[in-house]
């Protein structure tokens, strides 16, 4: 493993006990990197991201995570090492935006779940980092979609893990805040050095700003690499064929056919 490397996985398989989804993956996670996963659907991304979080057993294989299998972790020690944002919507009437985010400081807080001077700094600052502070006192319930993944990612921050999970964070967004958010986490990787791991459907968005690649096919398992490294050896157009495009290896992207 390289010096940096933050998530190793070894002959890997996840799913369920009468299902396995995926088999046989390995692959590796630097720190200060954002990776991309990539997949149809059904293809395991979810399942995957839930695994290497702790969430969801795996079936066979090795998780490391820095220099432990995950199941040497205590679950408060995972806690504050992994942090998972996922699509759910919180459905809740009663809890404001700080509210939410303050749930981030469990792991640190102790049974009563009492804030102190550090905690609250620590909220604050990650209410900032997302430029909420103006729905801080909103409830979770009012929120647009952009502005509840905002508050999910700025939960994440204020557990301050090094690790961050998340599962589709730019579903359901319009185009500006997609950029925003992706943009956002790359800054955050590359400026706080956390290893950024995301699965998404948004494969322009990141052929351009990742730093890493993982394409997940539930027959070929896992290939990796830069996007520059897969445009160039004809893997992102063997992968993603689509009737009706094809792949621009000039631009570096795919174009539509439209019908004369």
């Amino acid at each position: 493993m390289q010096e940096n490397t933050a998530i190793c996985i070894k002959n890997l398989s996840v799913g369920y006990p009468a299902k396995i989804i995926a088999a046989n993956l390995n692959a590796v996670i630097l720190s200060g990197e954002l990776t991309c996963l990539l997949g149809a659907n059904g293809a395991g991304k979810s399942t995957l991201l839930r695994t290497l979080s702790g969430s969801q057993p795996k079936l066979a294989g090795e998780i490391h995570i820095f220099t432990k299998q995950i199941e040497a972790y205590s679950g408060k020690e995972l806690s504050q090492t992994v942090g998972i944002v996922l699509t759910e919507k919180i459905d809740v009437r009663d809890m404001t935006v700080r509210d939410l985010i303050s749930l981030g400081r469990n792991p640190y807080t102790g049974f009563w779940g009492r804030l102190n001077r550090k905690d609250k700094t620590i909220v604050n600052e990650a209410i900032a980092s997302l430029k909420i502070e103006k729905l801080s006192n909103h409830s979770i319930h009012t929120l647009s979609d952009g502005e509840r993944q905002k508050a999910m990612i700025a939960k994440a921050l204020a557990q301050e893990t090094p690790v961050v999970y998340l599962d589709e964070p730019t579903a359901y967004l319009d185009f500006p805040s997609k950029v925003e958010i992706m943009r956002f986490l790359h800054s955050l990787a590359v400026q706080s050095g956390k290893t950024i791991f995301l699965s998404t459907h948004d494969l322009e968005l990141a052929l351009q700003i990742a730093d890493k690649l993982w394409l997940m096919d539930k027959h070929k398992g896992l290939t990796v690499g830069t996007p520059d490294e897969l445009k160039q050896n004809g893997v992102l157009e063997n992968f993603f064929q689509c009737e009706g495009t094809y792949f621009d290896r000039g631009a570096g992207f795919f174009r539509i056919l439209r019908e004369v």
